[in-house]
């Protein structure tokens, strides 16, 4: 199982109650990953309204994930 760094900001901060956690996972997207992390976490943003980066560099929610990636899943922001 790919062992991976997770990174959490705002919302899904709140939510997870942590900045961060390394996990192995099953999952072998990033689509995957955030099901499984909702369940988990209760997140409760659509990931549709997200945006998802892997190592550092925006990624598409169907990219392989594997061992040691980093993924950070992205929430509004809003400004003012």
């Amino acid at each position: 199982m790919p062992r991976l760094q997770l990174r959490y900001y705002a919302l899904l901060r709140e939510q997870a109650g942590r900045t961060a956690e390394t996990l192995e996972s099953r999952a072998r997207t990033p689509a995957e990953l955030y099901a499984e992390l909702a369940a988990r976490h209760g997140f409760r943003l659509a990931q549709s309204q997200l945006k998802v980066a892997v190592n550092s560099a925006f990624a598409d929610w169907e990219r392989p994930l594997a061992d040691g990636d980093e993924v950070v899943f992205i929430p509004p922001v809003a400004g003012g």
